[in-house]
């Protein structure tokens, strides 16, 4: 069923081109823009967080999301459990994020070489030194942001407690 919802969500959902067009409009606006990235496999708390405290960083918040075959790479087999529309499509419906972007490489250098952000948000799970784009942000001029909540939920963990419940095991 297409709500009027879905549909605002969906259409925030953009190709590399049309994504870079629509940037440079709101670049000329004076307003800043930030990227924030990940796979997004099964949302949790920890993703409301992650991109709430990214959208805080600036004006514009776009978030690129992992392709199901760069999800398979980085996660392994099995990964990931919703197809990548229907990830970029739950990412779309937070109110925080303008604009959602599909990418098949293993990180965002790429999309930080292209869009050029003003801000880099990543996760708790990152510390400046561990952020694999840090050289090329830095280079670029573009900040890095650790923001979110502290890293206590992951898919991981969620994936394992729900296999528990169906199998009748319990972890505390």
């Amino acid at each position: 069923m297409n709500t009027p919802k879905t549909a605002e969500a969906r259409a925030k959902i953009l190709g590399r081109e049309e994504l870079r067009s629509r940037l440079e409009t709101h670049r000329l606006r004076g307003e800043k823009i930030v990227l924030a990235n990940g796979c997004f496999d099964m949302l949790h708390v920890g993703h409301a967080r992650y991109l709430e405290g990214a959208k805080r960083e600036g004006d514009v918040l776009v978030v690129a999301v992992n392709s199901d075959a760069s999800v398979r790479g980085l996660k392994g087999a099995g990964r990931p459990i919703l197809p990548e529309q229907a990830r970029a499509e739950l990412v779309a419906a937070f109110a925080a994020v303008d604009y959602v972007v599909i990418f098949s490489e293993r990180n965002v250098e790429a999309l930080l070489s292209e869009l050029r952000p003003a801000v880099h948000a990543k996760g708790t799970d990152y510390t400046a030194e561990t952020v694999p784009e840090r050289e090329i942000a830095a280079r670029l001029g573009i900040r890095v942001a650790i923001v979110g909540d502290p890293k206590a939920h992951s898919t991981r963990a969620l994936l394992a407690r729900v296999r528990d419940a169906d199998t009748g095991n319990r972890r505390e």
